[in-house]
């Protein structure tokens, strides 16, 4: 397994966790029965994978390792995120040892370096638990497949794979019978499910083969057991990364939280100084502060846990609504994200961005705003097929998508402009919808060639104005198109024109004077209507224009 099939897994856990977040996210009774084992594993990988997505980390199966390991720790949510964490540590560490003082590069993980790496992951776990292991969880589904891949190792790593994955289902079925609080609730271990998850596609990274795998629930209750009583849970989860702390120092910041709440952990991805701190406790404010005793505590991140009031129903995501815009170029980023909209761009090199989106990319991006509901603004980027598929996913797994028709990024900028994430989804889907249908838009190009269109023959360097995906307008520069492209939009009424400008200007037409030209003649010609510029630095058109 090199660096690039290290990669790929990190890619394909993180798209079969999104499959399975609502299964595992059932089974999350231990250590409290908050419902967000799923979503937090699928978090905590997406921060390693982003991190090994980076330059820093485009060489070798070592630097790629250590990517995952330091992104899992910084981006750690809960304590299934914690464990995952130094799960990908020991990758890290067991890569990184490897190498040794000689230095020569480590070109793939065999199935003998697997087997330590997971062994040393079963450790790790441990110790930031504090050294006491409960069986019946994620540590004996882990030790499980660690053991077959040792035992394995000479038939190749494909082979030590597969028997990783069947050795942890084995195990994973049996954690009812070890841990009583799944076996009251008829359920497997749900970070157990989710090590499962990550185990089988690695499986399918290396052998190219997907496991058919059981669907797990929770089993029906008869009718005459009663639930088994569980101590009352604490109110707040408080997690934080500590800086400037030193291994005695993790020692007794543990020992204080342990007084303070239960489920600590206190991981380190191996850099000296570096923890991050998990810990569920009534009193949020004295578990931040018994790190600032110790160390530099940041990125302070405190949750309410089931039964706490407030906040979203547990196991959902970290808030109601956001708004997700498809939009091209530097400045556009900048404007909807200024608005308050999260942004997803097509590849800075592609050659046509309206067709550079795939629907695996939407979904990620719906998954990256950690909302439960999302309104999609494709604005003209994105193809239909695309955004159908891309919804259609998000919604099958819980996440309520509504995609709004805005063809053109001027229609998304007036369907946000009216966004109220306090309104029933139903009412502000609506709301921005009608905003967007009613603003009249258009564009203007810079023509290449002569040809022969529905407003007269252009040739090249002309300005063409488009509306409705026909030339209407021929004029002998861009200011000219624009002017009658915007008289042609006004004519039925209209209180504000707004112009982004894009790249193609640049280094083509001064686009200061074409933005003076433009707020005078609407000045002169259409009193009362204000116009707005904004350089957005889209490709294709020179101009976009909206009216509403």
């Amino acid at each position: 397994m090199d660096a690039s099939a290290l990669r790929d897994w990190a890619h394909t856990a993180v798209s079969d966790l999104i499959t399975h977040i609502d299964e595992i996210n059932r089974l999350n009774v231990f250590p409290v029965a908050d419902s967000d084992t799923g979503v937090n594993m699928l978090f905590t990988m997406r921060s390693a994978l982003a991190e090994a997505n980076t330059e820093a980390a485009s060489g070798d199966v070592v630097q790629v390792a250590a990517a995952l390991s330091a992104g899992a720790l910084n981006g750690a949510r809960g304590n299934s995120g914690v464990i995952l964490s130094q799960i990908l540590r020991g990758i890290a560490d067991v890569t990184a040892g490897a190498v040794g003082e000689s230095g020569d590069q480590l070109h793939a993980v065999d199935a003998g370096l697997l087997g330590a790496a997971l062994r040393h992951g079963v450790d790790l776990v441990i110790r930031s638990m504090g050294g006491q292991e409960v069986p019946g969880t994620i540590v004996s589904v882990l030790r499980a497949a660690a053991d077959a891949v040792e035992q394995s190792a000479a038939e190749g790593l494909a082979r030590a794979i597969v028997a990783a994955g069947d050795a942890a289902v084995v195990a994973l079925e049996k954690t009812p019978e070890q841990l009583d609080v799944l076996g009251a609730a008829g359920v497997v271990d749900a970070g157990g499910r989710g090590l499962l998850v990550l185990l089988d596609a690695l499986r399918s990274t290396i052998t190219g083969q997907a496991p058919n795998r059981t669907l797990y629930e929770p089993a029906p209750r008869p009718q005459a057991v009663e639930p088994v009583a569980q101590p009352p849970a604490p109110q707040f989860e408080v997690m934080y990364l500590l800086g400037g702390c030193d291994a005695e120092g993790a020692d007794q910041l543990r020992e204080r939280l342990d007084d303070l709440g239960e489920s600590v952990a206190i991981a380190t991805s191996g850099v000296v100084g570096g923890y991050s701190v998990h810990v569920h406790t009534d009193d949020a404010g004295a578990a931040v502060e018994a790190g600032l005793a110790f160390g530099n505590p940041r990125r302070i991140q405190i949750s309410a846990l089931t039964g706490a009031t407030g906040g979203l129903p547990p196991g959902s995501w970290s808030r109601e609504r956001a708004v997700l815009a498809v939009v091209d170029g530097d400045g556009a980023a900048e404007l909807f994200a200024g608005e308050g909209a999260c942004v997803l761009r097509p590849g800075l090199h592609a050659a046509d961005p309206t067709t550079d989106i795939s629907a695996q990319q939407l979904l990620r991006a719906v998954v990256d705003t950690e909302a439960a509901q999302v309104m999609v603004l494709p604005n003209g980027y994105l193809a239909a097929e695309e955004l159908a598929a891309g919804c259609t996913a998000a919604i099958g797994w819980g996440i309520d998508v509504v995609p709004l028709p805005t063809g053109s990024m001027v229609q998304g900028l007036a369907a946000l402009a009216v966004h109220e994430p306090g309104r029933p989804a139903v009412d502000d889907g609506y709301t921005m919808a009608r905003a967007a249908g009613e603003a009249k838009h258009g564009s203007v190009r810079i023509a290449t060639e002569t040809a022969l269109t529905w407003a007269g023959t252009c040739h090249p360097g002309d300005g063409l104005g488009i509306a409705g995906d026909e030339v209407v307008i021929v004029a002998p520069d861009v200011a000219s198109a624009a002017i009658g492209l915007i008289d042609l939009l006004v004519a039925a009424g209209g209180e504000l024109v707004t112009v982004l400008v894009g790249a193609d200007i640049d280094g083509n037409v001064d686009a200061a004077a074409v933005r003076d030209g433009l707020q005078a003649h609407v000045h002169d010609r259409h009193p009362g209507i204000e116009l707005v510029t904004y350089h957005t630095g889209h490709r294709g058109d020179a101009l976009l224009i909206g009216v509403e």
